[in-house]
């Protein structure tokens, strides 16, 4: 893997399960819609293990998070909350866990291929039991 691996431009060519991914991470509606079929632009500019990574949405909106491999960062997810994460890269993929979905990136034949998945929790209660 490169040292410049990720630069580039990416435009936004396909996606798959998008309406049941969106539902299940929990975002609004009004996301969902400007979401759907929408051309993405994603630009990555990489220096070694620092990255910066932005995603321009048609009309202008952008988010973009900056962060190094192995070091914890504030981030954004595309819904736009706010939370801290350690990215790193496992066999030549970018991977973070968001809050309610794994990411991972990798560069396949010169196209940036994203997959999120949600991650279900389990929390389990316990009380101590008096004897």
């Amino acid at each position: 893997q490169g040292n410049m691996a990720f630069t580039g431009k990416y435009e936004f060519e396909s996606d798959e399960n998008y309406d049941d991914f969106v539902k299940k991470i929990g975002l609004p509606s009004d996301k969902v819609e400007l979401g759907r079929n929408c051309k993405i632009v994603t630009e990555v500019v990489q220096n070694g293990n620092d990255f910066t990574w932005t995603q321009h949405f048609p009309g202008g909106r952008t988010t973009t998070n900056t962060f190094t491999i192995g070091k914890e960062a504030d981030m954004e997810t595309m819904g736009g909350k706010k939370f801290k994460a350690t990215v790193k890269m496992e066999g030549g993929k970018i991977v973070a866990d968001f809050p309610n979905y794994h990411h991972t990136a990798e560069i396949s034949g010169g196209n940036l291929v994203e997959v999120s998945s949600q991650i279900s929790r389990l929390f389990i209660k316990t009380t101590t039991k008096n004897n």
